[in-house]
């Protein structure tokens, strides 16, 4: 499978929701498979937080993978001997696409808190732009998990004509309380950390020490990835070897996994980014704009898939039913799967096994229907 990373340069001004301007801006992105005469097989993945556009693949001299690597490449679910898959890492991001610290044209300064707050809808709009330029007009399929999921709903939504095909997995149709108190303590644990100094630090501050607000807040957020069964299985009450039990701050195993996770995020991840991604997920809701989600939902053309896991407890079953139902009240062209799992939230990413052969059949269902 070829891989070809490129960027993406606009100079004409991204109007974001909140009523500000970016411009100009930059989009990273990747593609893999190759596009057929008619533009016709076009799969845009969208990723979840802390993705990018990096969703499958090797680099060179590299050791993991894409974060979807287990879904894309030659003959597996998403089949880049068939399909032209197109992956763009969202404005706001820190992996090349405009973000805080990028810099504010026409000076060399990064924006830092000056960056606008960005939304899904915003980072949506953004890829349809990057589409156009690429002469992409529409698309086979949309598909993402989490907030990538998000991003692949509200394209259904604000763009209705563009996709034949959404597929959605671990998302919701708007944020709820739960999920934004665990991105609240990521959000002060950074803004408490004396050297994010109110996002004044240097761009490469913390590639080598991490930062520590973002770590502990990572903690939080890795928690509600999981679930009480996956954490259980894999750690049970087990104690690191080499820590004494009656030590203050020894520690168990699970201790030693969020430690070691964290603190690697923590200095891959600008903490800036990290804020402006989770603010842009808190304030997700379908409903926005169009004064109801039932009205929001009436725009919809395109057939939705809905993936649940049993075991996510950041975006409940409960939410994604909820979206079906309504799309079942409608009279749309829908299809809602709930995936025993007690893994929880990251199953999408963790356990594509069990869901793989539904995304590819998905997939074949667009292929056969003619337009």
């Amino acid at each position: 499978m070829e891989i070809i990373t490129k960027s993406a340069h606009f100079t004409s001004p991204l109007y974001l929701e909140s009523g500000r301007i970016l411009e100009p801006y930059d989009i990273k992105y990747e593609t893999y498979g190759k596009l057929n005469s008619d533009k016709s097989n076009v799969v845009l993945v969208c990723h979840a937080l802390s993705g990018s556009h990096h969703a499958a693949g090797l680099y060179e001299g590299d050791k993991k993978p894409g974060w979807w690597d287990g879904l894309i490449g030659d003959g597996k679910a998403i089949d880049t001997t068939k399909y032209f898959v197109i992956c763009s890492n969202t404005i706001g991001s820190c992996f090349g696409s405009t973000g805080p610290m990028s810099p504010q044209y026409p000076s060399n300064e990064p924006y830092r808190l000056k960056f606008p707050v960005i939304t899904i809808k915003d980072m949506v709009k953004a890829q349809k732009q990057l589409l156009s330029s690429l002469g992409i007009h529409s698309v086979h399929t949309i598909i993402g998990g989490s907030m990538g999921g998000m991003q692949a709903l509200q394209f259904a939504v604000d763009y209705p004509n563009f996709a034949k095909n959404i597929i959605a997995l671990a998302a919701t149709y708007a944020t709820r309380p739960w999920a934004i108190a665990f991105n609240k303590v990521a959000m002060e644990a950074i803004r408490r950390d004396p050297r994010f100094n109110n996002g004044n630090y240097d761009k490469d501050e913390f590639k080598e020490k991490g930062c520590d607000g973002l770590a502990i807040g990572r903690i939080a957020g890795h928690i509600s990835y999981l679930s009480p069964q996956s954490m259980e299985k894999k750690f049970g009450k087990a104690y690191v070897p080499t820590d004494g039990m009656f030590e203050l701050f020894g520690r168990y195993e699970v201790e030693r996994y969020m430690e070691y996770n964290t603190n690697n995020f923590s200095k891959m991840f600008d903490p800036l980014s990290y804020l402006y991604i989770i603010k842009a997920i808190n304030t997700f809701n379908l409903a926005r704009g169009y004064g109801s989600l039932y009205d929001a939902i009436s725009r919809v053309k395109a057939k939705i898939n809905l993936i649940s896991f049993s075991g996510d407890m950041l975006f409940f079953p409960q939410e994604m039913e909820h979206l079906a139902n309504m799309l079942k009240r409608l009279n749309k062209k829908y299809n809602y799967i709930e995936i025993d799992s007690d893994y929880g939230h990251d199953a999408f990413l963790v356990e594509i096994e069990k869901f793989d052969g539904i995304i590819k059949e998905m997939l074949k269902e667009i292929d056969e229907q003619k337009f």
